[in-house]
């Protein structure tokens, strides 16, 4: 995605991160506050999942964790798992409240494509919960397929799925 294409918004540059390191904080905090109000959950709860989420799973070489910084501010993120051999699942995409509607969430996905198939995925999958429809949105636009009609979302209280093949480097 070009500067164009973001806009009149300056284009962040993507860091690899650990789950602990300072510029993934405002990731997990933000991440268990949307969460926390949109499903009604208690948000110590909801932020003790989330950090304590095993940080391996986002690490080399199987994973990974990026951050994407303006001028060295936190500004969107996400990360990638392990799903099978061919599959990553993309986890915990996300943009702040101060900067969203600005592109970054389609270019934190296309970095976490870009990131797997450079380690050999062909394949991602990823869920959304069913009181986000700017993430049902967000997925759509970036070429995913829903494993669900996206004419009926929501569908209850459960995950909704998405998959994509990734384009092979010529």
């Amino acid at each position: 995605m070009t500067d164009a294409q973001v806009g009149c918004h300056p284009t962040p540059v993507f860091a690899s991160v650990a789950q602990d390191d300072p510029r993934a904080r405002p990731l997990l905090d933000e991440l268990a506050v949307e969460y926390s109000s949109r499903y009604g959950h208690p948000l110590d709860t909801v932020h003790r999942d989330l950090v304590e989420y095993p940080a391996s799973q986002f690490a080399p070489p199987d994973g990974g964790l990026v951050v994407a910084l303006l001028d060295d501010e936190p500004v969107a993120g996400g990360a990638f798992q392990r799903y099978d051999d061919h599959t990553a699942e993309l986890k915990r995409i996300w943009t702040s409240e101060h900067h969203r509607r600005r592109g970054y969430g389609l270019l934190v996905v296309a970095e976490l494509e870009r990131r797997a198939a450079a380690v050999g995925y062909t394949d991602v999958f990823l869920t959304t919960g069913w009181r986000q429809p700017e993430a049902v949105a967000l997925y759509v636009s970036a070429g995913y397929t829903p494993g669900f009609d996206v004419d009926t979302y929501p569908m209850g209280p459960q995950p909704h799925p998405f998959r994509k093949q990734l384009r092979r480097s010529p």
